[in-house]
């Protein structure tokens, strides 16, 4: 249940959620002269800390010594959200990508086979783009709106939104029973549609997790990886 928000902030980027047993990992890049940058903000980003070194790389040597990046036949989710511009970026990961495409989550001729690691686009997202491309190893982080149009699961098998557009709860107290309807109304019908589901900004907040947990969200997005592992392995098994 547990994503790693803003990973690349941490001590040690991909190996602290890994060793946590994350099993989804956010990454902020920019393109800087054919370089895909990992950083919050451009004026952070340095040409050592790029997209590859952090985490295709270390990812890809982990594949290869054991045959798989998590336990349980899972795949690993990496979510990158592009902040330059959305066409000449993807352009760049795309031609990366390929390079590491035995542990990759494919679609080719519209048939999915999932791998080792799902790579999903999130912020400036080139959908046209994405579509177009075949094979494509990457998919699109939907938005809820995205529920409405029921845009298929092998092009969006996520859907993240911002927490504080839809609900007024901020994880403190007990949570309206008008928001927790809705709540579960939202997690049924991406579940009814093979979609999974994630909110950003969401506070760092057992009540909320509690919340989160308890309508089927099915990631919970944390900048605090220790305290909502500890907070995780501390509820009953499901």
């Amino acid at each position: 249940h547990s994503h790693a928000h803003n990973d690349y902030e941490h001590e040690r980027p991909l190996v602290d959620a890994l060793e946590l047993g994350f099993v989804s990992i956010e990454a902020d890049i920019f393109l800087v002269e054919d370089q895909l940058l990992v950083a919050h903000h451009l004026r952070e980003a340095s040409p050592d800390r790029t997209l590859e070194s952090l985490y295709l790389q270390p990812l890809f040597q982990r594949f290869q010594e054991n045959g798989c990046i998590l336990a349980d036949d899972c795949s690993l989710t990496l979510l990158v959200d592009i902040k330059s511009s959305a066409e000449a970026t993807y352009a760049v990961l795309a031609r990366q990508l390929v390079q590491y495409a035995d542990m990759l989550s494919v679609t080719k001729d519209d048939k999915f086979q999932q791998r080792s690691v799902t790579v999903i686009v999130s912020g400036n997202r080139p959908v046209e783009a994405i579509t177009r491309s075949n094979p494509r190893y990457v998919s699109v982080d939907g938005r809820l709106e995205d529920l409405i149009h029921l845009k298929p699961p092998s092009l969006y098998p996520l859907i993240s939104d911002n927490w504080r557009l839809h609900f007024r709860y901020r994880g403190q107290g007990e949570m309206p029973q008008t928001e927790r309807d809705k709540l579960r109304e939202v997690v049924v019908r991406a579940k009814a549609q093979g979609k999974r589901l994630r909110f950003w900004a969401t506070p760092e907040s057992p009540d909320l997790w509690q919340e989160l947990l308890d309508a089927g969200v099915d990631l919970i997005g944390t900048d605090q990886l220790t305290r909502l592992h500890d907070w995780l392995r501390s509820q009953p098994k499901r």
